[in-house]
């Protein structure tokens, strides 16, 4: 028996009777969630139903079927169906699911599967030790990493994972949580909150989070977490053999841009007398736009107008990313952006973003449109007045046409800032975003971000990088 490469679902454990209409067939709770996980973890799926079944059912799973890319087919008395290709055994194990309502052995015996029962409505009657069986279908998912861990050995190893529904889609889409084994052993599974956390996480080595898609908000520099990412952060406090991508401790600091900022400080050990600086941007705090002291404040922090305004929260919060460039000191007052802030240098960087990807030590980037320069933002200003620039930094960031940079990056430098940031911060996947200056070419690191999507890197490098990483994570957590 090899891992697991497909899985057929049976009707009996997707279809249900109607709790109003006794006739009528309904898809079993977690029976959409089911086929959306096997859809995203990009593992061979079907769905089977006996050749009698009526249209209606057929029906449903065939609905089902088309929403999630799964395939659909009729199994018969005969053995004369069309199966997919994948269901042969050849290249590993076929995983079939079927209900103890209707299991029997000798009706799937000509087929080399392997048949996992789910228990519905009360006691098994499958009574074959040797039978796997499972009480819900949230469960398959982990059983089925449970079967490959038995035959790969040590080098199998589970990541849960959790984030919000978009992130995940947004990396699954790409194949990044595949729940078959990846070269280097690697199984993705949803952390779900339809199972009790501790009886998924016996099963995790590895807990991959976006803690940040949990912030319900943040005061005095605390966030208050979900519910869910509560729990999960108690379990890891009580469970701390298990691998975290990465510990909320680390993740802390960059949800203040301030602190990031005081961070970025630092880089100047890295600067040599005749070249070019890497930086962070000069910045001040501010706590009351009425009483803040601007002239002498943002001289005594080399900032010089404009600048630009953004909250001190740097993410997680729904005003994280209300931000504004400020041409006048009269405009700081009334400044509708969410206090305290940090008011930080506008650089001057011809349009062009430079996007830093850190995945372990492997370091990728990107170019992109970026706001204009001040110049150009004032001319296009309305009116005689310069009134604050106000926007979403996700939503509405004001953007050039084009790039118009002459300036070339120095990719050493930036790539020894990211290893010291890598070595300074302990994390294992973030992202930071560099602007060149005009005239002193000082690389200015303008924001720093945990896991980011790194969708501008192609899949075929990136995810296996990604991969990587979390791999040599817990190899060197396991080593020590």
């Amino acid at each position: 028996m090899g891992v697991v490469r497909g899985v057929i679902l049976d009707e009996s454990v997707l279809l249900a009777e109607s709790d109003v209409d006794q006739t009528a067939s309904i898809l079993r709770p977690g029976a959409e969630s089911l086929t959306r996980i096997l859809f995203l973890s990009k593992i061979n799926s079907g769905i089977a139903y006996g050749s009698g079944l009526m249209d209606d059912k057929v029906n449903i799973l065939k609905r089902t079927a088309d929403l999630y890319s799964l395939d659909c087919f009729a199994l018969n008395d005969s053995g004369s169906e069309a199966k997919p290709g994948w269901s042969n055994t050849d290249d590993g194990s076929v995983i079939y699911l079927i209900s103890n309502k209707v299991f029997s052995p000798n009706k799937l015996s000509r087929y080399n599967w392997l048949i996992v029962v789910l228990n519905v409505g009360g006691e098994s009657s499958c009574h074959d030790p040797n039978i796997l069986q499972i009480e819900s279908l949230e469960e398959l998912p982990l059983t089925i990493c449970r079967l490959n861990k038995k035959l790969i050995g040590n080098n199998a190893v589970t990541v849960g994972y959790t984030m919000k529904p978009s992130r995940v889609e947004d990396f699954a889409k790409r194949g990044a949580f595949p729940l078959s084994p990846t070269q280097q052993g690697l199984m993705f599974v949803p952390l779900t909150s339809n199972l009790s956390l501790s009886s998924q996480l016996k099963d995790v080595d590895i807990v991959l989070h976006k803690a940040t898609d949990e912030i319900l908000s943040i005061e005095d520099n605390k966030p208050t977490f979900t519910q869910n990412m509560r729990a999960l952060q108690k379990y890891l406090d009580q469970h701390q053999d298990i691998c975290v991508i990465d510990p909320l401790s680390y993740v802390y600091p960059l949800l203040d841009r301030l602190e990031i900022q005081q961070v970025l400080l630092g880089l100047v050990e890295l600067n040599t007398e005749g070249k070019c600086l890497i930086r962070g941007a000069h910045f001040s705090k501010v706590d009351n736009f009425d009483e803040f002291d601007f002239a002498t404040g943002l001289s005594e922090a080399r900032l010089s107008l404009p600048c630009i305004v953004k909250p001190k929260v740097a993410c997680g919060v729904s005003d994280a990313h209300k931000m504004a460039i400020v041409f006048r000191l009269d405009d700081f007052k009334n400044l509708s952006v969410p206090l305290p802030a940090v008011i930080q240098e506008y650089v001057d960087h011809s349009s062009t973003l430079y996007k830093f990807y850190v995945l372990g030590e492997k370091i990728f980037y990107a170019v992109k449109k970026s706001i204009p320069n001040a110049d150009i933002l004032m001319k296009s200003s309305s009116g005689d007045e310069l009134k604050p620039l106000l926007f979403d930094s996700l939503k509405s960031m004001p953007t050039a046409d084009s790039i118009t940079s002459n300036e070339s990056i120095d990719l050493k430098l930036v790539t020894d800032a990211a290893n010291w940031l890598r070595r300074r911060l302990h994390l294992t996947i973030f992202g930071f975003d560099v602007v060149i200056q005009e005239g002193t070419h000082d690389h200015v690191i303008v924001d720093v971000n945990y896991l980011p999507s790194f969708k501008e890197v192609p899949d075929d490098i990136a995810i296996p990088a990604f991969w990587e990483a979390i791999r040599n994570n817990f190899d060197c957590r396991v080593s020590k």
